[in-house]
């Protein structure tokens, strides 16, 4: 039984001892900053120094609109191999997979507009994000 996790242990080995040497070459043969090279460090765009620093408050909007896009490109996904598959299920006489589609794009577009509604899509408001619960939101 010990036999069969031997290559399993010696690959584990391998890679442990791999990154062990790497560190250590990193500590022993990598540059060292002086004291004076803390600029050369620090962000620029086109050789402009920065105005800000860039760890400031992001909205939550952003991160629901990415959400959101996320899901529903998934779910716009699922139309590749509808698509592909269409012309041969159709020749075939199955009109129930044209009719699935279609409440499948329906409900995508119900969801869309639903969004909508709630605000997730409007930026011009002020405020906090709109909220997607239970109790009915914004």
């Amino acid at each position: 039984m010990a036999t069969q996790f031997l290559p399993v242990l010696i690959t584990f080995a391998v890679a442990v001892v791999i990154a062990v040497a790497m560190l250590g070459l990193a500590v022993l043969v990598g540059q060292r900053q002086r004291d004076g090279a803390a600029m050369k460090g620090e962000a620029y765009e086109s050789g402009v120094p920065l105005l800000d620093r860039a760890q400031k408050r992001i909205s939550v909007k952003f991160y629901l609109v990415a959400l959101i896009f996320v899901v529903l490109d998934v779910e716009v996904a699922f139309l590749y191999p509808w698509a592909v598959t269409y012309r041969e299920q159709l020749a075939s006489g199955a009109w129930a997979l044209l009719l699935d589609m279609l409440a499948f794009i329906l409900l995508l577009a119900l969801i869309y507009v639903w969004l909508w509604k709630k605000g997730v899509f409007d930026w011009s408001r002020r405020g906090a994000a709109p909220t997607l619960g239970r109790d009915g939101g914004a």
